[in-house]
């Protein structure tokens, strides 16, 4: 009976091991995750905009200043650069 109850605990303890482990790469993933989203959404509104703001004289060009802040705010990152755009 004995032997019963270190098997229980040494499974329990490879479980909860598993867990934790998955826990710690699963937030990073998130994080990625949104910012992918983020870059995917800013880069569409990017494009939308430059389509139809060459009827109107605008245009955000794109560079690696733009596409950090887009990747990073996303729509309103993209709203921030319009504005400063607008502006200057």
């Amino acid at each position: 009976m004995g032997a019963d109850i270190g098997i229980v605990l040494a499974y329990s303890a490879g479980i909860m091991l598993v867990f934790m482990v998955s826990w710690i790469f699963v937030k990073p993933l998130k994080f990625l995750g949104k910012m992918v989203l983020n870059s995917i959404l800013g880069a569409v509104f990017l494009i939308i905009f430059n389509y139809f703001g060459q009827y109107f004289g605008l245009h955000i060009a794109v560079n690696e200043i733009t596409a950090l802040i887009l990747g990073i705010l996303g729509i309103p990152g993209f709203i921030a650069i319009l504005i400063i755009k607008i502006f200057l």
